[in-house]
């Protein structure tokens, strides 16, 4: 008959709650270090079971190196509770724990449900693996086991349907299946916990994805002699985009029409806000608003659609008559876009009397403001994570007049396109001596004449 395991007010505790069970092997010396080595590389596993007597009949249990299991009991859910330390690593439960306060909500002491007939075998059914359910909402991260007798298999597998590692059978356990188990239960754990990340982080790819299409879109230039170019990158330690948002279209006037935004705060609500704000200026774009109708329009939309009051967005409109000659001009409090001219330094537009971010005041108004852009030009569109990098360790900042002269550099080495974003932008992050704290988009509209 196997020997009855001793519960933990019968062998020595080696922490509180906690005691190694032991065997008639050798005492270990008593320097005190030969005994902290198993403790250090030892499982622990925690019984939960309420019999008096001991319950457990297992002569020992050993890990696969041949160190002793640590053993923790508790008599019941909340002392279990409090001894699930991170070092547990497994959870032995016994299904015939009484649980009297785990009763299916609607279950009267009878067993029905709602007070109609037929309802005890439903609560039953419900009630009788309430106890795990408890375990695994507090432990969500351990390895699980569960001690049944072998005339209540039906039982046992239902409890590894609902979130067990494995069952086992009283009246055929012993050390070394027990040890087995736990090590099999420990290890199929953390390949479920290794599989839900890969799939999670799956999910997020793919977010990521949906959102940088809703972000950046393809822009829609067929039939435009203008180039374009763009530059995306998001501030420190995130992967997933944040609130900077761009788009460019031609209407079937021939006018082509572009802008950059860029709503306050970095988590998914601002980058789904950037979306819903971007898809509603395209559609409102080439529904024929312009200017003024359409910051106002925008706003209306961010008003409904953002999580809370606070947030606000700003953004910068640009539509470029077909002739490429001359554009208007609205900043919704936007940096100023940037313009360079063949033989001429780049400056910045004018940006006088430029209207608030959108959501700040009620009813405000945007001023379209005529530019004439010349033959050959280049327009650079770019939200404020460009120019608000440090300078070196002190607290100065890039700024606009720092980024203009930055870009009459590289406009001097005769970069042009996509390698004057990419040289601007790689710059910004080597000035500020790491990756920028906020996202940088950059846009880049260029046309050449004859």
């Amino acid at each position: 008959m196997p020997v009855p395991v001793p519960r933990q007010r019968d062998t020595p505790a080696t922490e509180s709650g906690q005691a190694v069970l032991h065997t008639a092997a050798p005492a270990p010396a008593a320097t005190g270090v030969a005994q902290a080595t198993p403790h250090a590389t030892a499982l622990t596993l925690l019984v939960i079971e309420d019999d008096p007597a001991g319950g457990l009949t297992v002569p020992e249990i050993l890990d696969a190196d041949g160190h002793r299991i640590r053993l923790r009991t508790a008599r019941n859910l909340t002392e279990a509770e409090r001894l699930l330390t991170p070092d547990v690593n497994c959870i032995l439960l016994d299904l015939s724990l009484p649980d009297t306060s785990a009763r299916t909500p609607g279950a009267a002491a009878n067993g029905t449900v709602n007070g109609t007939a037929g309802g005890t075998a439903t609560a039953t059914a419900v009630d009788r693996l309430v106890a795990l359910r408890q375990v695994l909402r507090i432990a969500p991260r351990h390895a699980v086991l569960v001690l049944t007798d072998e005339d209540d298999a039906e039982r046992a597998a239902e409890a590894v349907r609902v979130g067990a590692q494995d069952f086992l059978f009283r009246d055929e356990l012993d050390g070394r299946l027990l040890s087995r188990a736990i090590r099999y239960a420990v290890e199929r754990k953390r390949a479920d916990i290794a599989q839900y990340k890969l799939a999670e982080s799956k999910l997020r790819a793919q977010e990521n994805a949906r959102l940088e299409r809703g972000l950046l879109p393809t822009p829609l230039l067929e039939g435009s002699d203008l180039r374009f170019a763009a530059r995306y990158r998001p501030g420190r330690s995130r992967a997933l985009l944040g609130g900077d948002f761009y788009d460019t279209v031609r209407t079937p006037d021939g006018t082509v029409h572009a802008m950059i935004g860029d709503v306050c705060g970095h988590g998914p609500d601002e980058a789904a806000l950037g979306v819903e704000l971007r898809i509603a200026w395209r559609a409102l774009t080439l529904a024929g608003l312009c200017g003024d109708d359409l910051l106002a329009t925008l706003q209306e939309v961010l008003e409904v659609e953002r999580p809370c009051e606070e947030i606000f967005a700003t953004l910068c409109t640009v539509d470029i008559a077909p002739d490429g000659r001359r554009a208007g001009l609205c900043l919704a409090g936007h940096p100023a876009p940037l313009i360079s001219r063949p033989g001429r330094r780049a400056q910045l537009l004018p940006y006088e009397n430029s209207g608030p971010a959108l959501g700040l005041l009620p009813r405000a108004r945007w001023p379209r403001r005529q530019v004439e852009l010349g033959g050959s030009w280049s327009l650079m569109l770019y939200t404020d994570g460009l120019i608000e990098g440090h300078i070196g360790e002190g607290k100065e900042r890039l700024g606009q007049d720092g980024m203009v002269d930055m870009i009459n550099r590289h406009l001097d080495r005769g970069l042009s396109g996509e390698g004057l974003l990419e040289a601007s932008v790689t710059e910004a992050r080597r000035l500020n001596g790491g990756e920028l704290t906020d996202d940088v988009a950059v846009v880049l509209l260029s046309r050449t004449e004859g």
